[in-house]
């Protein structure tokens, strides 16, 4: 019986994390290696630039850098990074609220006159994928 309930066992967790997949994100054209990259995934527009589903922080070396996130559910997503030049935490802003430090989106998603909506940087990822967002300087 032990033996049945494990072999059951075994093969809903297969199942499971048959769903999940990795997603690469390559970042470049970062005007320095100073400070550090970070890198927000979003899996919703209520969220977006808000409060991330998953983020991870990178070294940058040459001018750019790369991370993985392991393991995320299929589904619709949107990236933001910004390049934290200080090492703060946080995006840095002017008196105006416009952003200091460098930043980039998915989808090259572009603000006019606010922030990128996540219209414009969401995806769709099935498989194991691989997105490249390059800063333009």
């Amino acid at each position: 019986m032990l033996k049945i309930i494990t072999a059951i066992a075994f093969f809903i967790c297969s199942l499971l994390s048959a769903q999940n997949v990795n997603l690469t994100v390559s970042v470049s054209g970062l005007k320095s290696n100073t400070g550090i990259l970070k890198v927000g995934l979003y899996n919703s527009d209520a969220t977006f630039l808000k409060s991330t589903y998953k983020s991870i922080t990178s070294e940058i070396k040459n001018s750019s850098a790369t991370v993985t996130f392991v393991g995320i559910p299929k589904g619709e997503y949107g990236i933001s990074t910004y390049q934290d030049e200080n090492s703060n935490g946080k995006l840095d802003k002017n008196m105006m609220g416009i952003p200091s430090e460098d930043f980039a989106c998915s989808n090259d998603a572009k603000g006019f006159m606010g922030p990128p909506k996540y219209e414009d940087a969401k995806f769709n990822i099935d498989k194991n994928s691989k997105i490249e967002i390059k800063f333009n300087n």
